[in-house]
């Protein structure tokens, strides 16, 4: 009987050694597979950058080479954002970073994460390998089909750039939008057959999507530059006044650049246009509007910008919030990060994120970005609750929008209205006696909020158009104008 159970006991021993060295083998063998696969994953994420470098840098007129741009970069985006993912999971799996906790009603500072179940992550750990796995394979065909296209890329018009248009720091230089780049400067350049009226190219998109910014940035192109004689830039409302000049523009080369913020008159823009045929040849014509019935006026087909996908999206996001710091030395601010990203992309406002990325840049603290995630998400869940939608849809239909949350004034509601973008130079409509902060400053410390009625900075660019975007802030939904525009050149909605 002794025997017996030494035996049956031995057995059972050396089956459970051998199960344990199994589950270790195939543990080890899964670990450097899953190695092998971020380090080729990295290293084609390098080639495709190169690639994509270098394709700014030529004028691409060919539908086909654009095609292929735009299957390049979304694989890029798409692999970085993979990377990020698998990342994080590793960090969660090992404890090193916790999961940032999804409910809009825990107190942040207190109760800031939350530490998802072991079975979550085995399944989530799953899910991410297969993603890395298609990401690399989606990025690997696209890199392997890129040979002819690097070949046709070299014989690119190569266009002039000045220095900083070489720097590496996104908030200072047009980011992504590689193939609407390309669009536009294609438009701009090509060469006209005799006897053409000048074309005409609608940008249409969304608010704060980033029409003006691109056109801003083709019209600093020094080759866009010596190409025409002058750009002008009208608003809908000062459409005709273009006729005044008449005599000093007949015959030379205009870029004009038409931003619209409501319909057009079909008569009116007849006037216009029939003015403009008597300029130069290879004059153009670029409507900005996020009306899409003025794509009608057209001669060429629109370029529709959307809002950037998530894993672009989040590309920018992380690059603008953490700057000249490594995201691998704060991986609990990355996680945090992407909430934000989860936050701001569906509204697709990159007013809202790079003024959010600049306050949270200026300080890399844990408990400081929980406290703005946890502000954020209150002045939305406050303005779900009130009006059933979200805050950059208020701001689209016209409506002003909560953010007492963000000022700490709960005596009363804190409302924001209609954002108005601006030049350098303020003029008024309202009374401009107001004073000034930045969303920054609010949200860094709620007491700079001044007493009663001010004007909110959310954000100022450092790229062409640099363009200011202020709010006029109101105590109570009473005080708010019907139009709270402070410049009377411009005006556009910008959601937060």
């Amino acid at each position: 009987m002794e025997v017996a159970i030494s035996a049956v006991t031995s057995e059972l021993v050396s089956r459970f050694i051998s199960f344990l060295m199994n589950k270790y083998q195939s543990h080890s063998h899964t670990q450097l597979e899953e190695e092998n696969l971020v380090e080729k994953l990295q290293h084609l994420l390098i080639r495709a950058r190169t690639v994509i470098e270098e394709a700014d840098r030529r004028c691409i007129s060919s539908s086909g080479m654009l095609t292929q741009l735009k299957m390049l970069t979304e694989a890029m985006y798409r692999g970085h954002h993979v990377l990020d993912a698998f990342n994080f999971q590793q960090l969660l799996d090992s404890g090193t970073i916790d999961e940032v906790s999804d409910s809009s009603s825990v107190s942040y500072l207190s109760f800031p994460f939350k530490r998802p179940r072991r079975t979550e992550f085995r399944g989530k750990g799953r899910s991410i390998h297969l993603e890395l796995h298609g990401a690399l394979r989606s990025l690997e065909i696209v890199v392997a089909n890129m040979a002819e296209f690097v070949v046709l890329l070299g014989g690119c018009e190569r266009m002039s750039r000045r220095p900083y248009d070489a720097y590496l720091y996104t908030d200072h230089f047009m980011f992504g939008r590689h193939v609407e780049k390309q669009h536009l400067l294609s438009f701009l350049l090509q060469h006209d057959p005799p006897g053409d009226s000048p074309a005409v190219l609608p940008i249409i998109g969304g608010v704060a999507v980033g029409k003006k910014t691109l056109v801003a940035h083709a019209c600093d192109n020094e080759t866009v530059r010596s190409h025409f004689a002058s750009i002008l830039h009208l608003n809908g409302d000062s459409l005709l006044r273009i006729i005044e000049h008449g005599r000093t523009m007949s015959g030379s080369r205009f870029l004009v650049v038409v931003e619209f913020v409501s319909d057009v008159d079909e008569e009116d823009w007849t006037k216009f246009y029939s003015f403009v045929k008597r300029m130069g040849k290879g004059s153009r014509v670029i409507i900005i509007s996020k009306l899409q019935r003025l794509a009608r006026f057209g001669t060429v087909k629109p370029i529709y910008l959307s809002n950037l996908s998530y894993e672009e999206f989040w590309y920018l996001f992380k690059t603008l919030t953490f700057g000249s710091a490594d995201p691998s030395e704060h991986p609990q601010l990355g996680r945090i990060a992407e909430e934000f990203a989860k936050i701001f992309q569906p509204g697709g406002s990159l007013v809202t994120t790079n003024a959010f990325a600049d306050v949270l840049r200026r300080n890399l603290d844990v408990q400081f970005w929980l406290c703005v995630l946890g502000k954020t998400r209150r002045v939305i869940q406050k303005n779900l609750s009130e009006h059933g939608v979200y805050p950059y849809l208020l701001f689209e239909q016209g409506h002003p929008v909560d953010i007492t949350d963000f000022a700490l004034h709960p005596s009363a509601a804190v409302r924001i209205a209609n954002c108005t973008d601006t030049g350098n130079r303020l003029t008024n409509n309202i009374p401009m006696k107001k004073e000034t902060v930045t969303l920054g400053e609010l949200l860094v410390n709620p007491n700079n909020r001044p007493k009663g009625e001010f004007s909110l900075l959310s954000w100022e660019s450092r790229i062409p158009p640099y363009t200011r975007f202020e709010h006029f802030v109101a105590s109570s939904v009473q005080n708010l104008p019907e139009s709270a525009n402070l410049s009377g050149r411009k005006k556009r909605r910008v959601p937060i």
